[in-house]
């Protein structure tokens, strides 16, 4: 064979080398725009029936049967849908002098993807009906449907969605506990570290090291009849892009009868200490209502927070924009 020859076999092989690796990449490229998983639907159904079991506990408050029960119950449904859990168990010292058991429960879908977002609720439920509205049984612990099962059974149906349709995404869902055993009714500023218990304490001692989520989602009182959501106050300060790109898509998505542009006052939520403990943004998703004189719903802190309140179209609104949100975060697409 002559030198010409060999020189030209050569010069084909590697062109057919190079036209090869770039089809392969070409390749890659496609199955990595598969990956993308679709918005799955949210099922309000389904967050309702979370609802309702929560509810049958009856009041979850730290240190009850019931709380103990739903403790139980939480984890062994985040078990069942693939999630590694941690219970964080610790005790909530009340400004009433009582000191309870309590635990933080954490979720953890692709605990070990360096990329990841947090979303959180809490899932006690208040040890007295003191609102100024309540009319009876003052003394007594509410069953807290909507203030803390609500946002509850949103974060157990995304959980529910995150087993049937995998994501590459790392996905912390924490149940904060001990969230409604603050001070009500007094003017003493050091009150608000009565509240939001958990969320103080998980902030202090973050479950794993190195921990940076790019944001995290609250939810709280997501699931009465005629809920709004404007911005909250705390979130705008603290996590101001977090909130245009939640509000902006559910805009998109038609839910803006529910998410409103309005700027409303700051919160003591969870996620105030999770902001300014943990120094993770956080955004608050919460019901307002500027009609009471609470400045919530007429249920709130009553015994009128019961199943009758909840109602299923409020439960997808917010589910189906946080749920798109993940999937989104993981597609992209945001």
């Amino acid at each position: 064979m002559s030198k010409n020859n060999i020189l030209l076999l050569f010069v084909v092989s590697v062109l057919a080398f190079a036209c090869k690796k770039d089809a392969s990449e070409g390749s890659g490229s496609e199955a990595a725009a598969v990956q993308e998983v679709p918005v799955p639907a949210f099922n309000r159904d389904s967050a309702y029936a979370f609802v309702e079991q929560q509810v049958a506990f009856g009041p979850r408050v730290p240190g009850s049967e019931a709380h103990q029960a739903c403790r139980e119950w939480l984890v062994g449904k985040f078990q069942s849908y693939g999630a590694e859990v941690i219970e964080q168990h610790f005790q909530a010292k009340t400004y009433y002098g009582a000191t309870l058991p309590a635990t933080n429960i954490i979720a953890q879908f692709n605990p070990r993807a360096s990329k990841r977002i947090l979303l959180a609720a809490h899932w006690d439920s208040r040890h007295t009906a003191d609102s100024p509205l309540s009319t009876e049984r003052k003394n007594d612990p509410i069953l807290g449907a909507d203030d803390g099962g609500s946002g509850t059974a949103v974060l157990l149906e995304i959980a529910r969605l995150l087993q049937q349709h995998p994501i590459d995404l790392g996905v912390d869902i924490i149940l904060f506990d001990a969230e409604d055993l603050g001070q009500s009714g007094t003017e003493d500023p050091n009150s608000i570290t009565t509240w939001c218990l958990g969320a103080q304490h998980w902030a202090r001692n973050i479950h794993t090291g190195n921990y940076k989520p790019r944001y995290g989602i609250l939810l709280d009182m997501v699931g009465s009849a005629g809920a709004q959501f404007p911005i909250e106050g705390y979130s705008r300060q603290f996590a101001p892009q977090v909130v245009s790109m939640v509000w902006d898509l559910a805009k998109k998505m038609g839910y803006d009868n529910y998410f409103l542009p309005t700027v409303g006052g700051g919160i003591t939520d969870d996620h105030y200490f999770v902001n300014t403990i943990a120094r993770i943004p956080m955004i608050d998703i919460i019901n307002r209502s500027p009609e009471t004189e609470t400045g919530f719903g007429a249920y709130w802190h009553t015994h009128d927070d019961n199943l009758d309140i909840i109602d299923r179209r409020t439960l997808k609104a917010v589910g189906q924009v946080v749920t798109a949100v993940v999937y989104r975060e993981n597609n992209g697409t945001l």
